[in-house]
């Protein structure tokens, strides 16, 4: 979970949207062989939203089905950008920092609220 403070202090966090699957999410993707799941998360969020990211702490896993019935865990850090310039990339055609609020009514999936609500509560605490 990409994230950053705004001009006036508020956390703000990154979402993309996929087209072919009409969703806004987090930047995710799959590990390739040989890969860490740490190399990968990095991997991703630079091929997806052009930024270089540093790793901060682990968030939750994920757990869900995909659309052809397997079971898929999406690890997840908290990160933040360190360089390059935030644009949609690859299979991604929009991306939007958006206060939480506005990221718990974007986003698509039940699962990513469950992902973003102890790290809202982190930040407004």
């Amino acid at each position: 979970m990409i994230y950053r403070q705004n001009r006036r202090g508020d956390t703000e966090v990154l979402l993309v949207h996929r087209p072919h699957r009409r969703d806004w999410t987090f930047p995710k993707g799959k590990l390739e062989v040989g890969e860490t799941h740490e190399a990968c998360a990095l991997r991703e969020v630079w091929e997806e939203t052009g930024l270089r990211c540093a790793l901060q702490e682990e968030m939750p896993s994920v757990s869900y089905h995909t659309r052809k019935g397997r079971r898929k865990i999406v690890r997840y850090w908290m990160m933040v950008p360190v360089a390059g310039v935030a644009q949609p990339r690859n299979e991604i055609d929009a991306i939007r920092w958006v206060s939480l609020d506005r990221a718990f009514e974007m986003l698509t999936y039940e699962r990513d609220h469950v992902l973003l609500a102890p790290f809202a509560a982190l930040a407004r605490s």
